[in-house]
């Protein structure tokens, strides 16, 4: 437990850092109102919060710097979240306008967040999450081609093409359907391959004469095409950033930009509710260097997606966190009242 004068010294030495980006000194602190304290006492709290592993020194300067145990002690314990009227109003003006399509409200919520943030933000649709296949059905439409039509329990119904090899019996083709619905009835679109992969293999490996093949087929059906979508906001904010003024830094982060898969499995990932993750505490390496913070919004009774901002350790934690609080709570009302009114 900190004392209260060390609790207000790691937040003003925080805050000072998140808005400056620069090393912090005690004669730095002292010149706060709220800190009433000479630079000299301030000097032995910095000594004994180094000691405890929240704050650390740099190579270049002789104040401190937040350290990632310090980032998160400050998000659990110091910070009230808070945000401008100005910003609440911007984000019901923009989320609220006039959309014609679903697609509209997601994208300007990622827009809105980057702008207000100047960090990155990704928000996964919600058809990733709760498209669940509710039946599938295969229609040839000649000797050698077919088309594979899906249907998911929010109604939606996709039209997947593929040939069908010669060796193929017209019997396993009906046996293979009843597999697929047997097995895969409200499986999430997502989580297809998975399984195709793995147990509906082995089902057609004991049934059917040419498993191999029929799985081959099985693979161009599904296995190309997946039902990703990612919303981008800011993508080329982090250059602005001076913690990457070095781009090699970067490289890694914007890899993973590019890779849709890994991020929707990292955003499927991040449970209901705020959630911080900070450097280390992230799983992927891409991103030890980075802050996310995500939070879900709603479609509905079921439907779900998540809303991520990634931005650098030195993030502005107090306002992110209302802010991603404000625009998941319109998004999930400007969707209910898009899809009341489109539904």
């Amino acid at each position: 437990m900190l004392t209260d004068r060390q609790l207000l010294i790691l937040q003003v030495l925080i805050d000072e850092f998140i808005d400056s980006a620069k090393p912090v000194g005690s004669r730095s602190i002292a010149k706060y109102e709220s800190v009433p304290y000479s630079a000299a006492t301030i000097r032995n709290d910095m000594a004994d919060l180094e000691d405890f592993g929240l704050i650390e020194k740099t190579h270049t300067s002789s104040g401190r710097v937040p350290s990632e145990l310090g980032y998160r002690y400050y998000v659990d314990h110091v910070i009230a979240p808070s945000i401008s009227k100005n910003d609440i109003h911007l984000a019901e003006d923009i989320i609220h306008g006039d959309f014609f399509e679903f697609e509209e409200i997601v994208q300007k919520s990622a827009e809105l967040l980057s702008e207000l943030t100047s960090y990155t933000s990704i928000i996964l649709g919600p058809e990733v999450f709760q498209a669940k296949l509710q039946q599938l059905q295969f229609v040839k439409l000649s000797s050698a081609t077919a088309v594979a039509i899906l249907i998911t329990n929010t109604g939606h119904v996709e039209h997947r093409s593929f040939v069908i090899p010669e060796e193929v019996d017209p019997a396993d083709l009906e046996k293979m359907v009843n597999i697929l619905n047997e097995r895969l009835h409200g499986v999430s679109i997502f989580k297809l391959p998975e399984l195709l992969q793995t147990e509906v293999y082995s089902m057609m490996q004991q049934y059917l004469d040419e498993a191999e093949k029929s799985y081959q087929y099985l693979k161009a059906a599904f296995l190309n095409e997946q039902p990703v979508k990612l919303y981008f906001g800011g993508k080329s904010n982090m250059l602005l950033q001076p913690e990457f003024n070095d781009v090699e830094k970067l490289r890694s982060f914007y890899q993973m930009m590019d890779n849709t898969g890994e991020l929707a499995n990292l955003l499927m990932n991040s449970k209901n509710g705020l959630k911080v993750k900070i450097g280390h505490e992230n799983e992927l390496d891409d991103i030890k260097d980075f802050s996310m913070i995500t939070t879900t919004y709603h479609l509905g009774n079921e439907q779900m997606g998540t809303i991520a901002l990634f931005g650098p350790t030195r993030m502005e934690y107090r306002k992110v966190i209302s802010l991603l609080k404000t625009v998941s709570f319109e998004m999930t009302d400007a969707l209910y009242l898009w899809y009341k009114n489109n539904g």
